[in-house]
């Protein structure tokens, strides 16, 4: 059996129907973001990044690159071993400390990344918890919907940001049976923010555990970078709050915050954190830089909005149709998979742009779009650049503005 011609058919269906993914070959440069060297076969090209997740560009802040190239100096590279072997660092339990003290919890417990905490922690939850049922929002995240196809508990959906319809929900549920309600505070494809405080009220009233994803919120929301749970004083009321290190605090990993018990048991029955290697020393000192340096300095939350409405603003004043939301994305809407890779690629030729299209399955067809995120190191002629690129292309393409 040739199965090459098997994997070809069906990257030749991705490819016809506009949704194969590109990848740009960039090269960070410390000190210069949001501008980076895009390797192509005619050579290296300085381009300017509009789509990254470093939304603060704390990945390039002097504190935390001291930080990491000071633990390499102090620890070697990796961890050696996992966290149960040999692989628990002094610097990982620092970092732990801070997590903890961040969200106003007893305890945390570090994962190699975002996408496995949420897998480790709700597939345990679930599958420990007898006869547990996971009610998730219909949009949570690919690896929360993961974690609770992993755990094989029972599922209930829940309309999008709908505590109504989570109350219905809740009350056809037996009331001795355990109930996590599993949910993200800003949702990273549009940017919206849920009403927080009527879905802890809804599963208070329940008995349900509560499971908070922040990761597109900690570092950028609330007085210390707490997420929209320290904003909105409601993080003391949220059983487990789940965050990562490699957005808005610019390093990675993920990690999961809660009672000692909690963390405890996540600790102990987790085959995502059990079996895997933990992160190497250097950079859990690098995120505790980042996550110490954004408690107490506001700036670049404060320069970060001020960008974001700019844009905004500029783009208004064109019609070039954004979805309207409270966060820090501007989701810029093309609504066709050709043209948003077009018009990708035209960008980054043209005018040393790169944002990167966004189409199914990581958004619904027909929705397919630019994904931008205004960093406080994007300058205002950055801006004015972009805007003007995006303009030229809405021109040159015919396509539709929005109405005022």
């Amino acid at each position: 059996m040739d199965y090459d011609a098997l994997f070809r058919e069906q990257l030749d269906a991705l490819k016809s129907e506009g949704n194969y993914r590109v990848f740009a070959e960039l090269e960070r440069r410390r000190g210069q973001f949001p501008k980076a060297g895009n390797h192509t076969d005619e050579g290296v090209n300085e381009v300017t990044v509009w789509c990254s997740n470093d939304y603060l560009g704390m990945g390039q802040h002097p504190a935390v690159v001291q930080a990491m190239k000071d633990a390499v100096e102090s620890c070697g590279t990796g961890a050696g071993g996992t966290r149960n072997i040999s692989g628990t660092n002094h610097h990982h339990l620092l970092l732990e400390a801070e997590l903890a003290d961040l969200h106003g919890k007893e305890a945390a417990l570090l994962f190699t990344s975002g996408y496995v905490s949420n897998w480790a922690a709700l597939s345990t939850l679930g599958s420990r918890l007898k006869n547990s049922v996971i009610l998730s929002d219909e949009l949570n995240h690919a690896s929360m919907i993961e974690g609770i196809r992993h755990s094989r508990a029972d599922k209930v959906l829940w309309k999008h940001n709908d505590a109504e319809d989570l109350d219905r929900k809740l009350s056809r549920i037996d009331p001795d049976r355990p109930k996590i309600v599993a949910f993200e505070s800003v949702y990273s494809m549009d940017g919206d923010i849920c009403p927080m405080e009527e879905i802890v009220e809804v599963s208070e009233k329940h008995g349900a555990l509560t499971y908070l994803d922040e990761v597109h919120a900690v570092g950028l929301y609330g007085p210390r970078g707490g997420g929209v749970s320290e904003r909105e004083g409601l993080a003391h009321r949220i059983d487990l709050i789940e965050g990562t290190l490699g957005k808005a605090y610019g390093v990675m990993g993920g990690y999961i915050t809660g009672s000692d018990a909690l963390c405890d048991f996540i600790r102990s029955f987790a085959s995502g954190f059990i079996f895997t290697t933990a992160l190497p020393p250097a950079v859990a000192a690098a995120a505790t830089a980042s996550i110490a340096h954004l408690k107490q300095s506001s700036f670049e939350r404060m320069k970060q909005r001020r960008q974001v409405a700019r844009l905004r603003a500029k783009l208004d004043a064109l019609g070039i149709p954004h979805l309207d939301n409270p966060s820090h994305i501007i989701p810029v809407m093309i609504g066709d998979p050709v043209k948003c890779r077009q018009l990708s690629d035209w960008l980054m030729d043209q005018f040393g742009i790169y944002v990167q299209p966004i189409n199914y399955p990581t958004v619904p067809k027909g929705t397919e779009r630019l994904r931008i995120t205004p960093s406080p190191l994007h300058s205002d002629a950055d801006i004015d650049h972009l805007v003007m690129a995006l303009e030229s292309l809405w021109k040159q393409c015919a396509l539709a503005r929005a109405v005022a």
